[in-house]
């Protein structure tokens, strides 16, 4: 019987591919999630019965055992940036991460993947890295075998990164942006599903692996790249934190009394993680380690962003027409 791999989060952003990888390595694939009947669209992943999705609620012992049963391996895909709630990030990334860790070990699980977050600090000055870093460090204390992936700022077709700027783009001839230097790393959302298939199957060894693309951009030149692959202009306007601030408070105030209606475009905690470079360590084990060539953002949002460009999919056709009449 093929192998049983457990994915936690396994129909969200980073969860599918991973799932995707690991049916195509051949495994049987449970997918572990809150509302199973949304998670459908995981199942194409493999053959018949071969990759299927299954309620779990990571806040409890009992679920999240029921999950793990009669698994090979373990990965841990859940995260949030809620604050507030039974949900919240010191719920979801720190105890919940603990507990799936602990049963694991109890349930005899070889190995163990967590994905975490670069900038994962136990002492952290926002409430996510000290999720994330208390989360590893209990991860680690129940399964000190495990293998943890910190990325930067994933990219991929269903992103709210490169997605949510180009459709402000598309209506707006200005783009604010809080902490417009703080650099990223901006890494492939398939390339780290293929970092995590490395820690399944053994090829990675344990311990803690920091992934970034090839490029170091600012936050400006993450935008601009953005802009010339959907073929708009737009005035990025960096803004001070003292305002982000008080949009933050205010617009979090009414995301409160709207019952979470109104989505706040920023909190505090994120405007505290905007303060930090978002890069790889120096010294820190990476994709050369795991045997990964991570792509380049230039080389992969063209493939879904040509949506945001102003003659959309027809835009190449467009251009050439112009260039015929010239």
């Amino acid at each position: 019987m093929a192998r049983l791999v457990t994915i936690f989060g396994g129909s969200g952003f980073v969860g599918r591919y991973v799932a995707r990888r690991m049916a195509r390595q051949g495994w049987r694939v449970r997918v572990a999630v809150r509302r199973p009947n949304e998670a459908h669209f995981v199942k194409p992943y493999g053959t018949v019965g071969q990759v299927e999705a299954v309620f779990c609620n990571i806040r409890d012992d009992d679920s999240v055992r029921a999950a793990t049963r009669g698994a090979e391996a373990v990965v841990n895909c859940v995260g949030t940036f809620e604050t507030r709630g039974r949900n919240s990030m010191d719920a979801l990334q720190h105890l919940g991460a603990e507990r799936i860790a602990r049963i694991a070990a109890e349930e005899g699980v070889a190995r163990l993947v967590h994905i975490s977050a670069i900038g994962a600090d136990a002492e952290g000055d926002s409430a996510y890295a000290r999720s994330k870093g208390r989360g590893e460090e209990d991860v680690l204390a129940a399964f000190p075998t495990a293998v943890i992936l910190r990325p930067s700022v994933a990219f991929g077709p269903e992103d709210q990164f490169f997605n949510r700027f180009a459709g402000m783009a598309r209506m707006s001839p200005v783009l604010p942006l809080f902490g417009a230097s703080t650099k990223f790393q901006p890494v492939y959302v398939d390339d780290v599903a293929q970092a995590a298939v490395a820690g399944v199957t053994g090829q990675a060894a344990p311990g803690i692996y920091e992934l970034g693309g090839p490029d170091v951009m600012d936050f400006r030149e993450v935008i601009r790249t953005m802009l010339d692959v959907i073929r708009r202009r737009a005035l990025i306007v960096g803004l001070p934190f003292w305002a982000g601030r008080i949009i933050a408070a205010v617009t979090g105030a009414l995301s409160f009394v709207t019952g979470g209606l109104f989505k706040a475009p920023v909190t505090s905690d994120q405007l505290i993680q905007l303060r930090h470079d978002n890069v790889v360590s120096e010294n820190a084990r990476g994709f050369a380690e795991l045997g990964v060539a991570p792509m380049a953002a230039e080389a992969v949002i063209p493939s879904y962003l040509w949506q945001f460009r102003p003659d959309g999919q027809y835009s190449d056709l467009t251009r050439g027409k112009r260039n015929l009449r010239h």
